[in-house]
């Protein structure tokens, strides 16, 4: 075997493998974290009115049958609820503020 013919060889060899080399995916990036806009957004858009609407059908029920005073009271329940929430939802947004205004 000459040289001309041992590279030819070892050429054909070498694009062969970069060939199979091509076909292979590349890695795929690295998840940079989780959408947690995501997720608050489904919850407020999609869980949190059917729930509402649960508590409505109970408070109308009771009411329907006289118990104004439990009516009353699961109202302000689920009313200081809502403010828990929703000083939760607050609280998660100015933490993201106050831990980006620090670590810039």
């Amino acid at each position: 075997m000459n040289t001309t013919e041992l590279v030819a060889a070892a050429w054909s060899t070498a694009t062969h493998a970069a060939d199979v080399l091509a076909l292979i995916p590349a890695a795929e990036p690295e998840p940079k974290g989780i959408a947690t806009e995501n997720i608050v957004t489904f919850f407020a858009s999609k869980i949190a009115p059917i729930l509402l609407a649960v508590l409505g059908v109970i408070f109308i029920g009771r009411a329907s049958k006289g118990e104004i005073s439990k009516v009353l009271t699961s109202s302000a329940i689920a009313i200081v609820g809502l403010a828990f929430i929703a000083g939760a939802a607050t609280l998660f947004f100015v933490g993201d503020y106050l831990i980006d205004l620090i670590f810039e």
